[in-house]
């Protein structure tokens, strides 16, 4: 099979870079399934109702949330509705909506996706990531019900990122970080075949602070005072993200790449 997962979607300009860009890749790339993170597409903080569609319609077949899923209200009803949506697993029991689902690809293949948060420096104490993400692989395994497993590790600490590659090594086709908005140099295919980077970084304008303007950011920084409210930067994006190839037999990674597309950042994709 043949996977992308793109990062952190950040606002307008992410958004935009999706809408324009996405339908071609499919085709160029032949690509057998997308997902993106999508937890700062509106505004910034959080994903509506209306920008999931816009989404989906470009041709994303599941979008994963992370620690701002719920920031946005209306995807309190809207992830219940919609099953190509996931939020983290170790959220609270009574969070609405799935941490993990197998979805059908577009070659009739099925794909468990699922997502968890890190602890390490994170604002609030969540749950453990491992023994959540253990359970949810366990009731689809790779290589049984499911041909192919992305972990999308949510997590601040790159440490704890690493950790839980090398943890889910052997059981899933990728495990990408997200969160920092960074993309990180380390692509590899661990020993046990799991294709693993730390961070995807963000689809979203680089000539900012992590996708926002950076004028406030810094203010912040230099200051330590408040004056306005983060807006994200909205010049072209870069497309920022993972692409796999995995064995029919074992569901295994055989290749990856490292993706930049657009924007300020240097470029590459598959040849």
């Amino acid at each position: 099979m043949r996977l992308l997962f793109l990062g952190d979607i950040m606002g307008r300009s992410g958004r935009k870079a999706i809408s324009e860009r996405l339908k071609s890749l499919r085709e160029k790339w032949r690509l057998d399934f997308v997902v993106v993170n999508g937890e700062n597409a509106t505004g910034g903080m959080g994903l509506s109702g209306s920008h999931a569609k816009v989404l989906i319609d470009s041709g994303v077949d599941c979008i994963t949330l992370g620690d701002h899923a719920f920031d946005q209200r209306d995807m309190l009803t809207f992830c219940e509705q919609e099953p190509r949506i996931i939020r983290p697993l170790n959220f609270a029991k009574t969070a609405p909506g799935k941490g993990s689902r197998l979805i059908k690809a577009q070659n009739g293949k099925k794909v468990l996706v699922a997502q968890a948060l890190g602890q390490v420096f994170m604002k609030k104490p969540y749950d453990d990531p491992f023994s959540a993400l253990d359970t949810a692989l366990k009731a689809a395994p790779l290589g049984g019900m499911a041909d192919a497993v992305i972990v999308d590790f949510h997590a601040e600490a790159t440490s704890e990122k690493v950790a839980i590659g090398h943890w889910l090594d052997g059981r899933a086709s990728l495990v990408i970080g997200t969160h920092t908005h960074i993309p990180t140099a380390d692509t590899q295919i661990l020993p046990k075949g799991t294709a693993h980077q730390s961070d995807a970084g963000m689809c979203g304008d680089y000539n900012s602070i992590i996708g926002m303007q950076k004028d406030e950011p810094l203010r912040r920084f230099i200051t330590g005072m408040n004056k306005d409210r983060f807006t994200p930067a909205a010049d072209e994006a870069t497309l920022c993200g993972i692409y796999v190839e995995t064995d029919d037999k074992t569901g295994l990674a055989k290749n990856v790449v490292q993706i930049r597309i657009g924007g300020r950042l240097q470029q590459s994709e598959p040849s």
